[in-house]
């Protein structure tokens, strides 16, 4: 019985594990500074951590096939740029289009998501069409991304200039709260990163295509064997990670309230990490929403937690090297373990 019961604590801790560390780092920094578990510090870290858990949602849908995508943060960029070029105050002197009127603030929004798709809509092709490696393909397409999203930054007039003075009705997006009343407040692009959450969620458990996303990463072979159709299911998946990506840079600039061709750099990075940190397996086949999410928050609260009680940015990175490289053994250990 007693070899049972350790085995059985030893599955729960396992399964569990993404959440005991959260909690343990908070704990620990807490400890250091009892102001950190103030109402406001959760709602910064929230807030600094939304965009990036709505990029890591759409890394974690290519992860899950068992690819990866690299081309995340310059597609941030490339949103980020286009929505703000279009989104500026019409007495700004350095407008980016100095004769356009003023539009509907969701139209530019909308122009971001779509120019973030189509971007996953040529990856998945070049990967299912193609046959490229994910890693080469969306290596391509970073590249190519950037080199695009800087000419257009360096059009006339705005010759590669920051982009700023953007209209109150969109930066109040990333920046806005509901306001609760003594105190407390819940930032608008929180609510849209849970509620994002919340679709991916479904899409993961309760829609076809998750069930075909987790069947492609266990074994692509059986997919394709049991009548899957595995090109178009990875175009699909593709399509719908750049666009979380459209949306990610898009609330990007209206959280910073300005943009420029260097947005999103490395974002890709830290979206993979997050992932990985939060159960999804680098083999594929294996990731849930929950687990990514908390993946994102860990980070956010070494950022931010760390930063709060004064420790240097440079232990901050060994740190989260240590973390990820303990998740990604800790991930290969269950691999080997099932096999």
């Amino acid at each position: 019985m007693n070899t049972t019961l350790v085995n059985q604590v030893k599955q729960y801790v396992a399964q569990r594990a993404i959440f005991i560390v959260l909690i343990l780092l908070v704990i620990g920094i807490a400890f250091a500074d009892p102001n950190f578990l103030a109402f406001s510090t959760l709602r910064d870290i929230l807030q600094q951590s939304s965009t990036r858990a709505i990029i890591a949602l759409g890394a974690a849908f290519i992860l899950v096939t068992g690819g990866v995508d690299l081309s995340a943060g310059r597609v941030v960029g490339l949103t980020a740029v286009v929505s703000a070029s279009m989104l500026q105050i019409d007495t700004y002197a350095n407008r980016f289009f100095p004769d356009l009127p003023q539009l509907w603030v969701g139209l530019p929004i909308i122009i971001g998501i779509v120019a973030g798709l189509l971007v996953g809509l040529v990856n998945g092709i070049i990967v299912a069409k193609l046959h490229v490696p994910p890693f080469i393909a969306t290596l391509g397409t970073m590249v190519a991304v950037y080199g695009l999203n800087s000419i257009y930054f360096d059009t006339e007039p705005n010759q590669s200039q920051p982009i700023g003075g953007l209209r109150p009705d969109f930066t109040t997006i990333g920046s806005g709260f509901i306001d609760l009343g003594g105190g407390y407040s819940i930032p608008y692009i929180v609510l849209i990163a849970i509620g994002v959450a919340l679709i991916c969620w479904v899409v993961f458990n309760k829609i076809r295509l998750g069930k075909n996303m987790y069947a492609i990463g266990g074994n692509i072979q059986a997919a394709h064997v049991s009548g899957i159709h595995v090109a178009r299911n990875l175009i699909a998946l593709y399509a719908i990670a750049g666009a979380l990506y459209g949306l990610g840079g898009v609330l990007e600039a209206a959280r910073t309230g300005g943009a420029t061709n260097n947005y999103g750099n490395m974002y890709e990075l830290d979206a993979i990490a997050a992932c990985v940190v939060g159960g999804v397996s680098t083999a594929g086949g294996i990731g849930t929403v929950p687990g990514v999410m908390a993946g994102v928050l860990i980070f956010g609260v070494i950022n931010y937690g760390l930063t709060f009680i004064g420790v240097s940015p440079y232990w901050q990175l060994i740190i989260k090297g240590l973390i990820i490289v303990a998740a990604v053994a800790f991930d290969i250990r269950k691999y080997m373990a099932k096999k």
